[in-house]
């Protein structure tokens, strides 16, 4: 009889222990040859690091996260953005052990599709990003042995528009009527999106100290973040955003100015309880002014671009434009931006370029043949 195999009347019993934690485990089968298999399968799962305690396949994937995502360290925003993805799938309600790519399939297809709440499906990036976010739950319960295989491998996501096609850059001519439409108060944070490429939340955030006019720095220490109820709340900027960034004499200028206004207190762009401007507040703003400059369909994101372009097309490196920009990857850096970076051809055809014009441009005090 094969060993921890059992027979208990009309059925045989297979057994084993795991080493790790010194539980046995043991199933019943109508035939010998079944135990057999079954006590083979766990013995090499256990062999490989790919056993499932068979107690994990009754927990749902809800119930799971619920129990996950207590011990993440995770901002608010983090919480929020994980919990819609998660309680958004259509198999919250499914064992771990029995979700298949299938499901995940279906609920990429719903997203698609409009529905009483939506008048369309949601848009690509929206998708992306809640699929990141429930494959992350997945990975999770991997390394905590609860499935053998990751189910969200090789789903197929809808095709999201190129970078390149998708960036909107605004022209020196639209960034040039946008802060002349700019009201005095809010021109100067337009210009620290356009002249130092801060985030909405970092600019929201920015203190008189953070501006350090002698050495025409400018420090990004912290962030605004939109809480319940119309409140703001501060915290920490995003990792590896934390920075000081090097600004123009312009910039100075225009921050000088406004300070000058009176209308500062603790915060450089406070409301008028001195209070660092909600997300809803600035929104409004910034319409407010597009509207005068005759304009639409530019983002206040959109002058985030238009500051790293202006160093890209300076002949700034990869480094520098992720430092400045609070990048925590330089790969972040390139995956965004690298379209605006000159390419090996046009660098080719720069230098040869300069070499023609060194060879061609008539020498100083050469008297050319049809002169002489």
């Amino acid at each position: 009889m094969a060993e921890g195999i059992t027979r208990r009347g009309q059925s045989w019993r297979a057994r084993y222990r795991n080493p790790e934690t010194g539980r046995q485990h043991e199933q019943s089968f109508a035939r010998q040859v079944d135990a057999i298999r079954w006590r083979r399968e766990q013995l090499e799962s256990l062999d490989r690091g790919r056993w499932i305690d068979p107690r994990a396949g009754t927990v749902t994937f809800l119930r799971y996260f619920e129990a996950w995502e207590v011990d993440q360290v995770w901002t608010e925003g983090t919480r929020k953005a994980m919990s819609l993805a998660a309680r958004s799938t259509t198999f919250g309600d499914v064992p771990l052990a029995k979700i298949r790519p299938s499901h995940l399939e279906a609920w990429v297809k719903s997203m698609t599709v409009p529905t009483e709440r939506r008048e369309h499906g949601l848009a690509p990036g929206t998708i992306k990003t809640r699929f990141v976010n429930v494959r992350s739950v997945f990975r999770a319960a991997l390394r905590d042995g609860m499935l053998a295989k990751d189910p969200t491998e090789k789903i197929r996501l809808p095709r999201q528009r190129k970078r390149e096609a998708s960036m909107e850059i605004p022209a020196p001519e639209q960034l040039r009527r946008i802060l002349n439409a700019s009201e005095p108060r809010f021109r100067a944070f337009v210009s620290v999106c356009a002249f130092a490429g801060l985030r909405l939340g970092e600019a929201a955030a920015l203190q008189v100290g953070d501006v350090d006019f002698l050495r025409r720095t400018l420090h990004v220490r912290r962030q605004v973040q939109r809480a319940g109820g119309g409140s703001v709340e501060i915290r920490l900027p995003k990792y590896g955003s934390e920075r000081s960034i090097p600004i123009p004499d312009h910039l100075v200028q225009v921050l000088a100015e406004h300070v000058a206004l009176g209308l500062v207190g603790e915060w450089l762009f406070a409301d008028a309880e001195d209070v660092p401007p909600h997300q809803n507040t600035v929104g409004y703003r910034w319409r407010a002014t597009l509207k005068r400059a005759g304009l639409a369909d530019v983002r206040l994101h959109d002058l985030r671009h238009f500051y790293a372009s202006g160093l890209i097309a300076a002949g700034c490196d990869v480094v520098t434009v992720q430092r400045n920009l609070g990048h925590a990857k330089s790969t972040t850096t390139l995956e965004t931006y690298s379209h605006l970076w000159p390419t090996a051809e046009d660098k080719s055809r720069a230098a040869a370029a300069t070499i023609a014009a060194e060879v061609f441009a008539p020498a100083e005090g050469t008297v050319r043949a049809e002169d002489a």
